[in-house]
């Protein structure tokens, strides 16, 4: 009963999640009918809240570009498929002269690949379920039209917030790396190799979330840039597109932070005392980013979380140490300058707060 409780609990989350989405599409199926049948004068169309529905789908997910290439491909295979089936008639080689004609169009009209596969899907459509004498002419080809562009109003007019998938994705990458420093700073102050090999394993696996963050932060701008009700949004989302290359910067130099660290366990070399204490401060600045993001604020707290981790990766610390450690030294420091730059900070400015390996005293 508790995991039945548990799948119930998590399916109603998702259905709630994509609550908007489906209202988008009722209301995109519905207008486009409307305005086909009673205000062009259509008397069946079908396209309309069809082209409608897959505009949305297509444009909650991806850019606007890729719904209008997606309006422009059903209009091109239902034009095609119109005109010759009306012609020619129905069967086997009619329907493979069709869809290769308007794939042939759509690449003439140098068309990416969206428009060509949705030209050849709507002429099979067009072919096949409903010939052109149970409708007038080129109509299908103006539905279809119809429902694509009521598909992308009601995207602008009624958006998704584009806030809460970049937290939610954002709370994931964040969290990722904070397991990851958390977890090779406790490996190596208990100079356990087993617990650094399992935080390696882990980390090599993060990647993929943060390609997902890079597209929700995609689809949070567009929408954002084209959604009037969304536009105060803007800033806010402008801090994690600013913070999410550095963050990508920071969960590589940890992987292979933690790679040297293992490294430097099984080589039986000296771990500075304050080198794991330092680490556990960086995964305290990351959970600090991870809330002033949420919370919508400048991450300074963050900024000066990692300022101090920062200027204590002196060079007195990486003499203390042999090859692999040093190597964990030096990925630390770059592990609080990809932090320094997540809070707003140019590399240059980051980089001037720490403190110079090459002491003046040693110039000449």
């Amino acid at each position: 009963m508790q995991r039945l409780r548990q799948e119930l609990s998590r399916r109603g989350r998702r259905l709630l999640r994509t609550g908007i989405p489906i209202v988008q599409c009722a209301v995109a199926a519905g207008l486009a009918w409307l305005l086909a049948r009673h205000v062009v004068g259509h008397p069946q169309p079908f396209f309309a809240p069809i082209a409608g529905v897959i505009a949305l789908g297509v444009s909650l997910g991806q850019r606007l570009r890729r719904a209008a290439e997606l309006v422009v491909g059903v209009s091109v295979g239902v034009g095609v498929g119109d005109v010759l089936i009306s012609v020619i008639g129905t069967g086997p080689w009619q329907i493979a002269l069709v869809v290769a004609l308007a794939m042939s169009t759509a690449v003439l009209l140098d068309a990416g690949g969206v428009i060509v596969m949705q030209a050849a899907s709507s002429s099979v459509l067009v072919a096949t379920l409903l010939p052109p004498a149970t409708m007038g002419g080129l109509n299908r080809m103006v539905d279809a039209a119809i429902g694509g562009l009521v598909g992308l109003v009601v995207a602008a007019l009624l958006p998704q917030n584009p806030l809460a998938v970049a937290h939610r994705h954002g709370r994931v990458v964040l969290g990722q790396l904070t397991d990851a420093l958390r977890g090779i700073s406790a490996a190596m102050a208990s100079e356990d190799i087993e617990a650094a090999s399992d935080v390696l394993a882990g980390a090599r696996k993060s990647q993929r979330s943060v390609e997902e963050l890079r597209s929700a932060l995609t689809t949070g701008s567009e929408i954002a840039r084209f959604a009037p009700i969304r536009w105060h949004r803007r800033a806010d989302l402008e801090r994690y597109q600013t913070a999410s290359t550095p963050i990508d910067r920071a969960l590589r130099n940890t992987r292979v932070l933690t790679r040297r660290a293992l490294a430097a366990l099984r080589d039986n070399e000296q771990v500075p005392r304050p080198l794991p204490g330092m680490l556990e401060e960086l995964a305290g600045a990351v959970v600090l980013l991870r809330d002033e993001l949420a919370d919508g604020t400048d991450p300074v707290r963050t900024r000066e979380a990692a300022r101090a981790v920062a200027r204590r990766t002196t060079v007195r610390l990486l003499s203390e140490t042999d090859f692999s450690m040093q190597v964990v030294v030096l990925q630390t420091r770059s592990i609080a300058v990809d932090l320094l730059q997540a809070t707003g900070l140019g590399r240059s400015e980051a980089l001037a707060e720490l403190p110079p390996l090459h002491p003046e005293s040693d110039q000449r």
